[in-house]
């Protein structure tokens, strides 16, 4: 393939207006995932669970897989596999080197699966190669409502436990000494998380949806340590990527997630850099004037 045959395949806008209105759906799910994904990747990065959101991921696929296969709602299946990956991590995963362990033997035993489940599947390839790296029009009406729904009970569930779980995720141990149910307030948290990942694997597929639960997050804090800034950026810098990862996706023959991946990272080289250079003329300014922030004002990060 000759470099311009190479680079048509990546971005072609010829037939873009007609292609739009047939990922209006996806389009939407796109925005809403980026809202759901930057709220909860605040405490993913607080709580530094990235690795759990990847084992989570393959459970959620697993589940999605043996949904397609015996012909049931693919989102149910992801939604099943992602919360009782969840639940496992929530209960066992107390240590930190007890919930990496436990990931680590999650994460190939729900890989398996869902490679068996698909090789066992005979229907179209496109829907295969889907649950791995999303695809343009992999959201319809239906998968769009239950999208919906479970992206309000997310939602709902980070709104109600958002001021005391800033707190636990912050320093568990005076929580917890504070009389804030530390515990189950992880497993609450975990819960969410679950629904989170199964939610942006209809887009981005399992292999790469840390780029709308962690990037945008990871990039917030780069450039400011105030917990309702960090959350708006959070979710400014998702919507962004996974509503132009379906935007550029529309104009090329490769499946959305390279895109989505891309507009990710270069958000967060950008952010990096802005952080980098804060920091030097912080530095500078500290050696004429030292701030102390107030620690209800400070997202802590491990």
């Amino acid at each position: 393939m000759d470099a311009d045959a190479l680079w048509g395949s990546i971005i072609n806008f010829s037939d873009y207006g007609e292609l739009l209105p047939l990922v209006t759906t996806s389009l939407i799910a796109a925005a809403v995932l980026g809202l759901v994904g930057g709220l909860i990747g605040v405490f993913v990065m607080m709580r530094d669970l990235a690795f759990a959101v990847h084992g989570i991921a393959e459970l959620s696929f697993a589940g999605a897989a043996f949904a397609l296969l015996i012909g049931v709602n693919v989102v149910a299946g992801s939604l099943v596999g992602s919360v009782l990956a969840a639940v496992v991590l929530g209960l066992m995963g107390v240590r930190a080197r007890d919930r990496n362990s436990t990931i680590g033997v999650l994460m190939p035993f729900g890989l398996g699966l869902g490679i068996l489940f698909l090789s066992l599947y005979q229907g179209r390839s496109a829907n295969k190669f889907g649950l791995l790296t999303g695809q343009i029009v992999a959201v319809e009406a239906v998968q769009l409502q239950w999208l919906l729904v479970v992206a309000v009970i997310v939602l709902a569930g980070l709104a109600l436990l958002w001021r005391p779980l800033m707190f636990a995720s912050a320093d568990p141990d005076m929580a917890a000494a504070r009389g804030l149910p530390v515990g189950l307030l992880s497993v609450a948290f975990m819960v969410l998380l679950g629904l989170s990942v199964a939610l942006s694997i209809q887009v981005v597929g399992a292999l790469l949806v840390l780029s709308l639960l962690i990037t945008p997050a990871a990039a917030a804090l780069r450039v400011t340590s105030t917990p309702w800034l960090v959350a708006v950026l959070s979710v400014v810098f998702g919507v962004t990527a996974a509503v132009g990862g379906i935007l550029l996706a529309l104009g090329g023959t490769i499946p959305i997630s390279p895109y989505v991946t891309t507009i990710s990272f270069l958000i967060y080289l950008v952010c990096r850099a802005t952080g980098a250079v804060r920091e030097r003329r912080g530095g500078r300014a500290g050696s004429r004037r030292a701030v102390e922030p107030a620690p209800d004002d400070v997202v802590a990060v491990p």
